[in-house]
């Protein structure tokens, strides 16, 4: 059987309640919604380590953030596991990335070397910037730094499009396109779609804090018109995609590495263990095994759980460093659901999580399809039913009728935390053990 080309799409920082098929009644993510309509939807899709780094270092190689090691930013992934690029090039394909990358620890503008690529060998890309109209990147083996045309996300995909174009050799291959937005700042989106949102307009989420609303509308606003920018983006890749005549046998996939808070419980950003940090898009469309219909998955699935399961139904051997769950027999129709809950995790609390709000702190949790529990170091701290209470206003920790349920949900945590070998320590142990230094925020310093 032919393999199937695979196109790895991401945005940095977009929560699955930020698009039109996510339930926002803002977004205006028309090519997204449309593309839902003929993939696997994936209910719940779960960041579970929701930070930039952490998330991308587990999705290359289907490992958590205690086992590969960055659980933190602005440190690098080593060599020590197969990763996603590795494993396809060991089966034939050719490999390319194209986008932002944070997975180097050398400084956020310095150039990558082909070591320290992790198997892709087309390679357009910068560590980090969110100067998304003046963006650095380096393509290939050239050690002088290029600048993307205007927008950065644009001048990518158009790069993307002529990869897919230009592809002539009979090998498969697996392109990833890695974008900045919507990652603040937020007000730096191309203007025709930064017209499309007033923030006065907006329809807050239900537990956007008191005194949190001005910022939040304003920050949605440009949020929001990222997004949609995205979102045309996307649009135009897909066409270039049915355009090149494979699109039956070509997996795409659309993702984001975690949320954004944005007001939601008082909070900003990331590393949350609430929804709007937590829970991301993830999209899959195949036609060659699923036709082109909608399906909705329920089962929650995992960062880690990402790699083995695209290299399952590509029919790819998975590493054997992978630890996450392979759940493409469970798509196909052939084998029982997962497991009815995921690991949640913040390893080393740091940046803006600790400065800004002082409650900065370590946890371990479960997101099962319907609940959310979370404990600390000292005592279990969160418990919500989402579907009965999808805002997360209610917390039943402690509650007498809900003690039966706390229970069953810690035991699940304890199965999780045995099952990958998380011992739930204070995170400065991890930062020891892997000899990381950091500041007083818990950020490990970098340069640009």
């Amino acid at each position: 059987m032919v393999k199937p080309n695979i196109v790895f799409v991401f945005a940095d920082q977009l929560r699955y309640q930020a698009t039109g098929f996510g339930g926002d009644p803002n977004a205006h993510t028309p090519h997204l919604d449309a593309f839902a309509d003929e993939s696997l939807s994936f209910d719940n899709a779960i960041s579970g380590c929701p930070v930039c780094c952490p998330a991308r270092a587990s999705l290359l190689t289907g490992q958590y953030p205690h086992q590969h090691g960055v659980f933190v930013n602005d440190v690098c992934l080593g060599n020590n596991a197969g990763s996603m690029a590795e494993a396809a090039r060991q089966n034939g394909y050719d490999t390319a990335y194209i986008g932002k990358w944070h997975l180097d620890g050398h400084g956020r503008s310095s150039y990558i070397p082909e070591e320290r690529r992790h198997g892709f060998q087309t390679f357009e890309a910068l560590e980090c910037t969110h100067d998304y109209n003046h963006s650095p990147y380096y393509a290939g083996n050239d050690p002088h730094p290029c600048v993307w045309d205007g927008y950065d996300a644009d001048a990518q995909t158009r790069s993307a499009q002529r990869y897919i174009k230009e592809h002539e050799t009979d090998k498969p291959y697996l392109l990833v396109l890695s974008w900045g937005p919507p990652h603040n700042p937020y007000d730096t989106a191309p203007e025709i779609f930064r017209r499309m949102y007033a923030p006065d307009r907006l329809v807050l989420r239900e537990n956007v804090a008191a005194g949190a609303e001005e910022q939040a509308r304003n920050d949605l606003a440009g949020y929001y018109a990222h997004t949609s920018a995205l979102d045309a983006l996307m649009g135009d890749l897909l066409k270039t995609i049915a355009d090149a005549g494979d699109a039956d046998n070509t997996i795409v996939v659309f993702w984001s590495d975690h949320g954004d808070m944005l007001g939601s419980h008082g909070q900003w950003r990331k590393q949350r263990p609430w929804e709007e940090s937590i829970h991301v898009p993830l999209l899959i469309r195949y036609p060659a095994l699923f036709g082109r219909q909608n399906k909705h998955i329920q089962s929650p699935i995992n960062t880690p759980d990402i790699l083995p399961t695209l290299l399952g139904l590509s029919e790819l051997p998975i590493p054997d460093s992978a630890s996450g769950h392979d759940n493409s027999m469970h798509l196909r129709g052939a084998s029982t659901a997962p497991p009815d809950g995921v690991l949640l995790a913040c390893y080393q609390p740091f940046g803006e999580y600790t400065r800004m709000h002082h409650d900065g702190r370590e946890y371990r949790g479960v997101r099962t399809a319907r609940h959310t529990y979370v404990r600390d170091l000292t005592e279990p701290w969160l418990l919500y039913d989402n579907i009965s209470d999808p805002y997360q206003m209610d917390n039943m920790v402690g509650r007498s009728d809900a003690k039966e349920l706390q229970s069953e949900l810690d035991q699940k945590l304890n199965n999780l935390l045995q099952r990958y070998g998380d011992t739930f320590l204070p995170g400065g142990v991890y930062l020891r053990q892997w000899g990381y230094v950091v500041d007083a925020t818990g950020t490990v310093p970098y340069s640009n």
